[in-house]
């Protein structure tokens, strides 16, 4: 299959950063003591698939770039992925860390183990465990190229058997595994697996690099069945709610407890994921009036650096709400949103502005040089 470049994905990726951004802003939120729960379950519920669906978008990029009849060089591979991922990890996990140290004057987390846990397991900021596990996805690509090669013998069998097997390793990893060790190594993994262990989302890595490989008839399948496909979204976002409604109301879970639970890994999280991934794609791979797709194209190009720098956006803005003392009612937490998405995409745009001028300091908090980030917005 030629190179080609999909809208969808970009458009794909704003609207999940919007889903990241709800929430971090539903966690900030819980600091208010009556959060209204409806506005909770926007921001914390209804957003679930976007942290996973950005595995999805990875994986399809990565098999339209290196579609399996290509020739693959490893090495190459990962000389690239690990510029364009690891390098800004590393980088943004350092500024985290000095940015908490001098804003708490706290040096612990300069000591050993504890420094290299927080590199080995994206502890420095809430959001760059996801960087972490894009690596070891990474680092496992030849696994996944042959697991491909295998599922596109028979798709439909092998990708249901796939998405089986998630749904239980998640509701084990989720709701049954503990941290009772007597090794401390193995405590520590277990405790941080959410942070590094890519089973969690292995089915939605696969599933995007089958698309991808089937591109033409992924895109005639999704046409065919969009009554099927938006239906089978409806119903599992329905569920979300009603699993939700049901520990808030009936089990008098806490709304931290019930979002606790109603997450991306629970069963019905899984299926609310692959629905939605569907409902997007079909979605956005039809034409889509100028101004809306203007601005999902921006949301996307801009996904990245918003999604690596939003957490100090929040933090500030927490900080200056509680120096004036107002409380995160649901007006005040919905502009807390609006705020961290404007204040988050001029500090992309400026981070922008500023690689343009030195190709070290792009490399380091983009992953790429001007000149090639400007190819592939341009692509």
């Amino acid at each position: 299959m030629p190179k080609q470049h999909i809208f969808a994905l970009d458009y794909i990726r704003g609207i999940s950063m919007l889903g990241v951004l709800g929430i971090h802003t539903g966690a900030y939120s819980l600091a208010y003591p009556a959060v209204n729960p409806h506005l909770f379950a926007l921001f914390e519920i209804v957003t679930r698939f976007s942290v996973p669906i950005f595995f999805f978008v990875s994986a399809f990029g990565l098999f339209i770039s290196q579609p399996l009849k290509a020739e693959f060089s490893y090495l190459a591979f990962m000389r690239r992925r690990f510029k364009a991922v690891l390098l800004p990890y590393l980088a943004w996990s350092l500024l985290y860390m000095l940015h908490y140290t001098w804003a708490s004057g706290d040096f612990s987390i300069w000591n050993r183990p504890l420094v290299y846990e927080y590199f080995l397991f994206g502890l420095a900021s809430y959001q760059l465990y996801f960087l972490v596990i894009l690596v070891w996805f990474y680092a496992f690509m030849p696994l996944w190229r042959q697991l491909v090669s295998w599922i596109l013998k028979a798709p439909a069998v092998g990708l249901l058997s796939l998405l089986l097997a998630q749904i239980s390793f998640n509701y084990y990893s989720s709701y049954i595994l503990t941290a009772g060790f007597d090794n401390y190594y193995l405590n520590l993994a277990v405790q941080h697996r959410m942070s590094y262990l890519i089973l969690h989302y292995i089915f939605i890595f696969i599933l995007g690099a089958v698309c991808s490989e089937l591109y033409p008839q992924f895109q005639a399948a999704l046409e065919r069945n969009k009554r099927p496909v938006y239906a089978f979204f409806a119903a599992t976002l329905a569920g979300m709610l009603c699993f939700y409604y049901y520990l808030v109301y009936f089990k008098l879970y806490s709304l931290e407890q019930a979002v606790n639970t109603v997450h991306q890994l629970s069963p019905i999280g899984v299926l609310y994921t692959l629905g939605t991934t569907l409902f997007l794609f079909n979605a956005f791979s039809r034409p889509l009036p100028a101004k809306l797709a203007a601005v999902l194209g921006c949301l996307g190009r801009y996904s990245y650096l918003v999604y690596l720098v939003h957490p100090f956006v929040m933090y500030y803005l927490i900080i200056k709400l509680t120096q004036i003392g107002i409380l995160l009612t649901a007006p005040v937490t919905v502009a807390f949103y609006l705020a961290t998405l404007a204040l988050s995409s001029c500090l992309a745009a400026i981070i922008n502005k500023v690689g343009a001028l030195s190709p070290l300091i792009s490399l380091a908090l983009t992953g790429s040089l001007p000149k090639q980030r400007a190819i592939r917005q341009k692509a």
